[in-house]
């Protein structure tokens, strides 16, 4: 299955097992690491980028970028093209002064992780996350082929007969943003590992598990909080960490207690968001929270 925005757990799990390291630094800096990437990006660190208050705009939302996907679905660019749809564009704030969710702030961490070690960054989750956690079915492809035996992912457009859309685009179009595919036993076993540290260290999972105000997207249940490539979910049953994604087909949820020993993965094989369906949203909402409270009684 497509783990969409999940993805972005696995680029904080990266991102922070190097500053555990001492390769990265959360003050480390785009302009130092990147310095071919615009100039008005250059003061932006690590840390705000793990906790979406940089200020970099979304490139997903940009209309040039939606209208090239559409035109080419199963033949994304480089990466680092990603972002050149937002290039021309200035910070959407001061850095650090506010939260919004960006696609571009994982792109950013991820080219950032390929500068410091001189490794592709698909190198580096295999190295620092697939192979330590024991996740054999989990990838990062470029293509839009997902590994047999797979969930299907689904468009559902009632009356219409829902349509098959699990292999419609290239994972690169979205790359460290949302491209990872695995399964909900991986996704079990990586969000259990990934919210007790088993990719840091004590003091690194300390300032990620610093949060403020920000809201997951799509939003998880209870009342939503932002740290460093993580959020915090506080449900009437107690409090869970981890992320949520959506994608064409997809809509996921993972979480654990914070030692890790409780743990759901919530996995519906089609696009659900507040947007589109904002009763059928408020449903999965209640399903989360219903999941959280199996996992934590």
């Amino acid at each position: 299955m497509r783990l969409a925005s999940v993805a972005k757990a696995f680029s904080g799990a990266v991102a922070l097992s190097l500053v555990a390291d001492h390769t990265l630094s959360l003050t480390a800096t785009v302009g130092k690491w990147l310095p071919r990437l615009p100039v008005a990006w250059s003061a932006v660190t690590l840390r705000q980028l793990l906790q979406h208050t940089s200020g970099i705009p979304d490139f997903s939302s940009n209309k040039a970028f939606q209208e090239a996907l559409v035109k080419s679905l199963l033949m994304p660019p480089a990466p680092e093209g990603l972002l050149s749809y937002v290039a021309h564009e200035g910070l959407e704030f001061t850095p650090g002064s506010q939260f919004r969710y960006s696609n571009s702030d994982n792109i950013v961490i991820a080219l950032m992780i390929e500068a410091a070690t001189g490794q592709s960054y698909e190198t580096e989750l295999r190295n620092r996350v697939f192979v330590p956690l024991g996740l054999t079915r989990t990838s990062l492809p470029r293509g839009a082929r997902v590994p047999a035996p797979y969930i299907h992912g689904y468009e559902v457009d009632p009356p219409q007969t829902p349509k098959d859309i699990t292999e419609l685009f290239a994972a690169g179009w979205s790359w460290a943003s949302g491209g990872i595919i695995s399964t909900p036993a991986d996704a079990n076993r990586f969000v259990r590992a990934y919210v007790r540290g088993a990719a840091t260290n004590r003091p690194t999972r300390a300032a990620q598990f610093k949060f403020v105000a920000g809201s997951s997207e799509p939003p998880g249940p209870g009342k939503n909080s932002v740290g460093l490539g993580i959020f915090r979910y506080q449900t009437r049953c107690g409090t869970v960490y981890g992320h949520t994604g959506n994608t064409a087909g997809y809509t996921q949820f993972i979480a654990a207690s914070s030692n890790g020993a409780r743990s759901v993965v919530v996995s519906i094989n089609a696009q659900i968001t507040p947007t589109v369906d904002r009763q059928r949203f408020k449903e999965l909402r209640d399903l989360y929270t219903l999941a959280v409270c199996a996992a934590l009684a």
